[in-house]
């Protein structure tokens, strides 16, 4: 059966909170087994019988939202691309001494949105899109910055940001 790392969008921040072992029954009750989280921000890694990443969405989100109460928009990525994610991490962090995070998206971006989105960040900024996968290269104080995730989802849809120190613990845990 195949692999798969969910990655939920928007949890545990306000009043959204999902607890991780509810986030494990709800995987099981969609049909997953070898269910296993990694720190409390909606990181999964599930073996499920579906071969398709847009059935497994759908088939977690149903889950989710039964169990948690609201919807809870889910980025599904193999161990294949989650491993290729983390490399360009590396490549990119070569000679960027800033802050470094990844929106993961929930559907391949258009030509013409990547190249809105290029355009978004202020000088020192920069939007780096690799699949599904945008790297937000940002400077030392990223408390100012006008590139988020909220900016990445304007212009290219549904996605979930993690920090480059996330991506690589879960492709080393779960994909090496």
């Amino acid at each position: 059966m195949p692999t798969y790392i969910a990655f939920l969008r928007a949890i545990n921040i306000g009043q959204r909170k999902f607890a991780k072992d509810v986030i494990v029954a709800a995987c099981e009750a969609a049909g997953c087994t070898d269910v296993e989280t990694y720190i409390n921000t909606g990181n999964v890694r599930i073996t499920t019988p579906l071969r398709s990443r847009a059935k497994v969405e759908a088939a977690l989100e149903d889950a989710f939202s039964a169990k948690a109460g609201f919807e809870v928009p889910t980025i599904v990525l193999t161990p294949t691309e989650l491993t290729a994610i983390a490399a360009y991490v590396e490549q990119l962090g070569k000679g960027h001494d800033g802050r470094h995070y990844v929106s993961l998206l929930k559907d391949s971006p258009s030509g013409a949105a990547v190249k809105k989105l290029e355009g978004a960040g202020k000088e020192g900024e920069r939007a780096v899109v690799e699949g599904r996968a945008v790297h937000l290269l940002l400077g030392k104080d990223y408390h100012s910055a006008k590139l988020s995730n909220a900016v990445v989802e304007k212009h290219l849809g549904v996605a979930t940001n993690r920090n480059v120190n996330v991506i690589r613990a879960l492709a080393e845990k779960w994909c090496g």
